[in-house]
């Protein structure tokens, strides 16, 4: 299983995770759910978009974590996560929730700032690396 039911489908021809070596290789996930709505994305009545870093991020680690399990491996198996934001300004919002769901014990992490991600609304994508544990027979 490659594309994961429930989720939002991908905006192009990959799938949302490869497994191979005993390792999952999750695709650069954003917030966005299967309506295609994104989470921590909102617009009122005038227009005005309000953006929320901190809601963004745990939707993404979230989204992670339901790819993760439908190939037998959850959060805990992480061992490297690389996230893109669009700006470093969001880093302190998104420090904070990633210490919601990982210490120092947690993955490898590097955190680099990009132009744009594929909507204007989005302003974090997260790629991760796990290790599929094995279950004993």
């Amino acid at each position: 299983m490659t594309v994961v039911p429930g989720k939002a489908v991908p905006r192009g021809r990959f799938p949302h995770v490869k497994v191979a070596g005993g390792f999952a290789f999750v695709s650069g996930t954003s917030s966005r759910r299967v309506d295609n709505s994104i989470a921590g994305a909102s617009v009122d009545s005038l227009g005005t978009v309000s953006l929320d870093i901190r809601e963004q991020t745990r939707a993404v680690l979230e989204n992670i974590r339901d790819i993760l399990g439908a190939v037998g491996a959850g959060l805990e198996d992480l061992v490297s996560v690389t996230t893109y934001l669009v700006s470093m300004n969001d880093f302190g919002g998104y420090n904070e929730v990633y210490a919601e769901f990982f210490d120092e014990s947690g993955p490898a992490r590097t955190t680099v700032a990009v132009h744009q991600l594929p909507h204007p609304q989005l302003l974090i994508e997260i790629q991760a690396v796990a290790a599929i544990p094995q279950r004993s027979q």
